[in-house]
């Protein structure tokens, strides 16, 4: 709270181009390097506020958007979130043979990037049997690469006059996390934060299908059973979707109105950055440093591909002018 709280306070100092969830973020990771292990007894709440607050933000987001806007956002972005996340894992895969990055770890960076980030790797692990440095890995090189997009992102798309749905559009499917990309998105603009909360959300609930198919081909190549992954692909299935959509579907119907959907997306906007301070506060920048080249080598690569293509593919073929309010 304390570290959101500056955030907001220095933001009102700051050029109106630099948003408060990026202060927060880059004041939350300042702190995390400064105090270090200090913060050790701050877990469980830093855990929580990373987590489910961000989870709640996103659900009141729902507010601000009817199941008609959804839809014009959604079924536009379905083709390139299939294509850009198909992609990524063929990234991954073929530069981890070049370097040689061991199967489980590429495996684990390939669902973090395509997916929906950390919580893809944590919920891969177990299906693929990834050990606990391997996951430790992966988790490294999808933070730190996300995290860069924060701040990259939006400077890019300013410098080449990208539109808030254009740039949602390219930051819902090139970003890995879900708090990366609420935290590039909102950096950029409202319109923007709502195409790539839709189109972030369009692929964490893919999330499940793709650890089935995950499981089916790892146990194909090891000769073992998927019996035992089932319970972890089911527990993947993001519930805060759901209640996203279901926020949505009241607005819809009226229930939900105008003022009122205001006061949800001032509170929305409160946990969200709150969540991002605890976002920063949870990055350690020491386990940046001791993660090994190879992995680094792959989420760069995989992040360069996806961010150059990505937005190649938007702005040549007009795909933000047609999703958006």
């Amino acid at each position: 709270m304390a570290v959101a709280a500056t955030a907001r306070f220095l933001t009102g100092f700051l050029p109106s181009i630099v948003a408060e969830v990026s202060v927060a973020l880059l004041l939350g990771v300042i702190v995390s390097a400064l105090v270090g292990d200090r913060l050790a007894s701050l877990t469980p709440g830093v855990a929580f506020a990373s987590q489910r607050l961000l989870r709640l933000g996103i659900v009141l987001l729902g507010a601000r958007l009817s199941l008609g806007e959804i839809a014009r956002i959604g079924l536009p972005a379905t083709g390139i979130i299939i294509v850009t996340m198909a992609a990524s894992f063929a990234i991954v895969l073929l530069v981890s043979r070049i370097v040689r990055v061991e199967g489980r770890l590429a495996v684990l960076i390939a669902v973090g990037s395509a997916v929906c980030g950390n919580t893809a790797i944590v919920a891969t692990a177990p299906v693929i049997g990834a050990r606990a440095r391997e996951v430790a890995y992966a988790v490294a090189t999808i933070t730190l690469f996300g995290t860069l997009a924060v701040f990259l992102y939006p400077a890019i798309g300013r410098a080449i006059g990208l539109t808030q749905p254009s740039f949602g559009l390219w930051a819902g499917v090139a970003v890995h996390d879900t708090s990366q990309v609420i935290a590039t998105s909102a950096a950029f603009g409202p319109e923007a934060l709502d195409v790539a909360t839709v189109v972030k959300l369009i692929r964490n609930a893919l999330m499940a299908p793709v650890l089935l198919l995950i499981a089916t081909v790892w146990a194909s190549r090891v000769a073992a059973p998927i019996g035992s992954a089932r319970p972890w692909i089911w527990r993947a299935i993001p519930l805060f979707v759901l209640g996203f959509l279901a926020l949505a579907a009241l607005r819809t119907i009226g229930v939900i109105d105008a003022s009122q959907a205001g006061v949800l997306d001032t509170v929305a906007r409160s946990l969200i950055l709150v969540a991002l301070s605890a976002v920063g506060l949870s990055i350690h920048v020491g386990e940046l440093r001791e993660t090994s080249w190879r992995p680094l080598a792959v989420g760069f690569a995989v992040a360069l591909v996806i961010g150059l293509g990505s937005i190649v593919g938007i702005v040549s073929l007009g795909l933000g002018s047609g999703i958006g309010h």
